[in-house]
């Protein structure tokens, strides 16, 4: 797993597999970004392989802090196996899941 601060503070972009072996990184990384900024803070999913539930633990984690920072995480392009994941934890009513904009013909 790899976690690039493309924006430091606001934007964070996760590569690889998001599990119980990376955990530990991507904690710091989302608490550094957390406590590195204000507004909300966008994690970009995008890339993101394997989400399991030590992943999510570190999401909702990160998702507590961010309010006791007066900040919201919001997920970006959440591919579509992590949001039917999402779904069935309920989490997507705990997460901010930011929608992609619907395209007009």
């Amino acid at each position: 797993m790899e976690a690039f601060p493309e924006r430091p503070g606001e934007l964070l972009i996760l590569r690889g597999s998001l599990d119980a072996s990376s955990v530990a990184d991507v904690r710091q990384a989302l608490h550094a970004a957390l406590d590195g900024g204000t507004g909300d803070l966008v994690v970009d999913l995008g890339d993101v392989l394997l989400l399991d539930g030590a992943g999510l633990g570190v999401l909702v984690g990160a998702h507590r802090r961010a309010g006791r920072c007066g900040r919201r995480l919001i997920l970006r392009r959440v591919p579509a196996r992590i949001e039917r994941l999402l779904m069935l934890t309920r989490l997507h009513r705990v997460l901010r899941v930011e929608r992609a904009p619907v395209a007009v013909a």
